[in-house]
């Protein structure tokens, strides 16, 4: 997952600035893939690059475009990346022996969403033995509009540094695309046969073809099934022994055509060596021509400013060395850039199945089973669509809701304007009823990538409600930006720089919605879809008290995740972490304090836009749920917070595993700091016999019987996001408020943030990526199918 930069770097808020439609219209909204530009519209054009090696004939089979584990690239790392400017993305291929640099710039100006360029360059990442890089760059159009080749077609490939092509969309107007070659680029040459295809040696291939609609997104496929197609065509002559078998860049080729109607186009260049070419466009409203010298100096730029801009949002705390701080802050860009460049934009149907569910649920179902259209079983939804930033661009390239919130902590403080529109998105999503699907599979293409066991998502099955802490964040910010509180000021404590809030004057870019008539605006506007969200977890999530004669101050707040199964309990988002057996009357003391977090986000937005009385009810609502927390979760024998579960007598007892689970309430800071449970919970978080170890918490106690065990996934690893929730929890109100355990949890504090720092950061330079958990027996990568960056 993500979130070790905000353990490393300061918690301050950024200041922002507008959202142009000309500066977010574009970016490289194809996470899965290594490198996709596409704009935020349903349906229009989409691009892509392709490579394989010549230095063979079966490095063609392992073409590299969508983002794969299998390809076992030693990193693809957006170093440097702003949602308005652009980005560097360095990606290295060991297998082919190649570094490609991805360079992207966005230039605005015009009415239909700017222009931009990318420069698309490489070289051998062992200069001792060959690079030969067969690139595919292809551009194609979904929906109404049109797309031609415009540079005149050659039988043999195309001579010129240029290809043209002119398209028209109703959303994009006219616009002029181009691929212009760099000045030195070297083809492959000579060897046996060369006299035979050396007329189309050295030169830009192409095809133009016609796809079904919808269908853009296998570009790969298509484009593939035609160059294979050739060349086995073209080799056939040579089959025999003692021909002599061409150089595998002779064949493997595109053919050089253009049929009617196409609307995919793939543009085809074969190097050997060092290499570059560039990608131009430009639209028709913009009346700018842009050229090599636009990248030569647009890019520079764009790294001195990201530069410039990250010391000022995230500094690198002084309490590391200055040797360490350079490196470190190269880490945290990195991570920060993946993020950022890791948002997508989706758009298309989703599968759900409103009637299923276990037997311990079907208290809940209607008398026949049947949705409102009277069918039974999964069905398409309408098309919809979603900004959202990805936790994985290779393994979990699409929208989750458990995730999002935390992805917008750090995208609000970079730039709050985007992280609004992506909160926008989230938000447009909440059905009538008040529903968000957990997983947001958007059409064809993102089903490509999930199994077919987790396609359909059931409307009675939440997941955490993590928007509230981005929401949270966003307010707190705003408050901020009129100046620095005494409190933002003073919360050094040893641990380096202290936090302090940039105000609008700033006016650093995204800054706009920090105003508090524009905040104010978006927050009414947001109110009644999460207030109806709100609603729905209170009412489909509920569980039950007086049924099992359990004591409580209040009679109605508890709460169970619905669609658990025997051993898992993936609506929690701890999918397999211990529970008890699944029963209608369990209760779950991370949902319930989810919903205490809930209830507090929305006392919020209600004071911050003037609903007086709804603020009143949601307080209301917070205290009983807390007050619940106390008198249902907590076992003063095992002095932990606990689950609740029935035995076969009917009879309520506490399922005490000791872990994560066991410090929800501590986590989301809903315990006082005078609290008396506080002691004997930094007990547990501080204990190497249980949750403490050398790289962060455990998700289960180490001494715990099923640690380690089974699929292992949430029974010991040291997970990212949860060791984020402690920090910030100690950060902004254990560590800082008066209470008996201030200077303890300063001390926690400092220890597990350095635990979790370190190992992330050694992890980084050991494999390439940074992981959403980590063994906490060595701190290495737990699992082949964790989520990285």
């Amino acid at each position: 997952m993500q979130l070790p930069w905000l353990v490393l770097l300061s918690l301050a808020p950024a200041a922002l600035s507008s959202s142009a439609n000309d500066t977010l219209l574009w970016g490289a909204y194809r996470p899965n893939l290594y490198f996709g530009i596409r704009p935020r519209i349903p349906q229009s054009l989409l691009t892509g690059l392709m490579w394989f090696g010549t230095q063979d004939y079966t490095s063609v089979y392992q073409t590299r475009h969508a983002c794969d584990q299998g390809d076992q690239l030693q990193s693809y790392t957006w170093t440097k990346y702003d949602a308005r400017e652009g980005g560097i993305q360095v990606i290295k291929d060991a297998k082919n022996n190649v570094q490609i640099t991805t360079e992207f710039l966005k230039v605005a100006g015009g009415d239909d969403g700017g222009n931009w360029a990318a420069r698309i360059k490489g070289e051998p990442l062992d200069p001792l033995i060959p690079s030969r890089i067969s690139t595919i760059f292809y551009l194609g159009l979904e929906g109404l509009g049109g797309l031609d080749m415009d540079t005149d077609e050659e039988e043999n490939g195309l001579e010129g540094d240029e290809v043209k092509f002119t398209g028209s969309t109703p959303e994009l107007d006219d616009f002029v695309f181009r691929i212009v070659d760099g000045p030195n680029n070297v083809s492959p040459s000579g060897g046996i046969h060369y006299e035979v295809f050396q007329n189309r040696a050295g030169k830009t291939h192409f095809l133009g073809q016609p796809v079904p609609a919808g269908s853009i997104w296998q570009a790969k496929e298509y484009i593939m099934q035609r160059l294979l197609q050739r060349a086995q065509e073209v080799v056939a002559p040579y089959r025999d022994p003692g021909a002599g078998v061409p150089d595998p860049s002779y064949i493997l080729q595109l053919p050089d055509e253009v049929y009617s109607g196409s609307n995919l186009y793939a543009v085809q260049k074969i190097f050997d060596g060092e290499f570059q070419f560039d990608v131009f466009y430009e639209s028709s409203s913009s009346n700018q021509k842009l050229s090599s010298s636009t990248l030569d100096e647009g890019i520079p730029a764009l790294a001195a400013a990201f530069d410039q801009r990250f010391k000022r949002i995230f500094p690198i705390p002084s309490d590391y060395s200055s040797s360490r701080q350079d490196s470190l802050e190269a880490f945290s860009q990195a991570i920060t850039s993946n993020l950022i460049g890791g948002v997508g934009y989706f758009y298309g149907t989703s599968i759900i199945n409103e009637k299923f569910s276990y037997e311990w649920d079907e208290e809940d179902e209607g008398e026949d089973g049947l949705d409102n259209d009277g069918v039974r079983g999964p069905r398409l939804t309408e098309p919809k669509k979603l900004l959202t930033a990805t936790p994985s661009r290779s393994f979990f390239p699409r929208g989750f809701y458990w995730d999002e919130g935390f992805h917008l902590l750090h995208i609000g403080a970079w730039d709050d304007d985007f992280g609004l529109e992506i909160l926008k998105d989230w938000i447009d999503l909440i059905d009538e009823n008040g529903w968000v699907a957990r997983e947001q599979i958007l059409g064809e293409e993102a089903r490509s990538k999930v199994p077919a066991e987790f396609l359909t998502q059931v409307p009675n099955y939440a997941n955490p409600p993590t928007l509230t802490v981005a929401i949270t964040a966003f307010i707190n910010r705003v408050k901020a930006a009129s100046g620095p509180s005494d409190a933002d000021l003073g919360m050094d404590f040893g641990m380096g720089a202290s936090q302090t809030p940039f105000s609008v004057a700033d006016s650093e870019p995204g800054s706009r919605s920090l105003s508090p008539e524009v905040a104010t605006t978006f927050l009414k506007g947001i109110y009644k879809p999460l207030k109806r969200h709100y609603d729905w977890f209170r009412r489909t999530q509920r569980g039950q008290i007086k049924q099992y004669a359990r004591k409580a101050r209040s009679r109605t707040e508890a709460y169970r995740w619905r669609g658990r199964s025997g051993k898992h309990v993936l609506t929690s988002g701890m999918d397999d972490y211990p529970r008890g057996p699944p029963h209608a009357g369990e209760l779950h003391l991370d949902l319930i304090s989810w919903m205490a977090l809930f209830s507090r986000t929305m006392r919020e937005i209600s004071e911050f836009i003037g609903e007086t009385d709804d603020a009143i009810s949601y307080s209301e609502i917070e205290k009983a749920i807390l007050d619940n927390i106390e008198d249902l979760h907590w076992n003063e024998e095992k002095k932990m917070y606990c689950d609740l579960n029935v035995d076969d007598d009917d009879e309520s007892y506490h399922v005490c595993h000791k872990g994560y689970l066991s410090l929800f309430p501590f986590m989301l800071a809903l315990l006082p700091p005078d609290s008396p449970h506080l002691g004997a919970t930094l007990d547990m978080v501080h204990d190497p016999e249980h949750l403490w170890s050398d790289y962060g918490l455990r998700s289960l106690s180490a001494s715990h019987p099923e640690y380690g065990t089974g699929e292992n996934y949430w029974k010991g690893p040291v997970w990212v996001q949860m060791n984020y929730l402690t920090l910030g929890a100690l950060y902004n109100k254990y560590a800082v408020e008066d209470g008996p355990y201030k200077l303890r949890a300063q001390e926690i504090y400092r220890e597990l943030r350095k635990n979790i720092v370190d190992n992330v950061f050694r992890e980084y330079e050991r494999t390439g990526y940074v992981w959403e958990q980590y063994d906490p027996n060595t701190g290495h990568v737990t699992l082949i199918l964790t989520e990285k960056y």
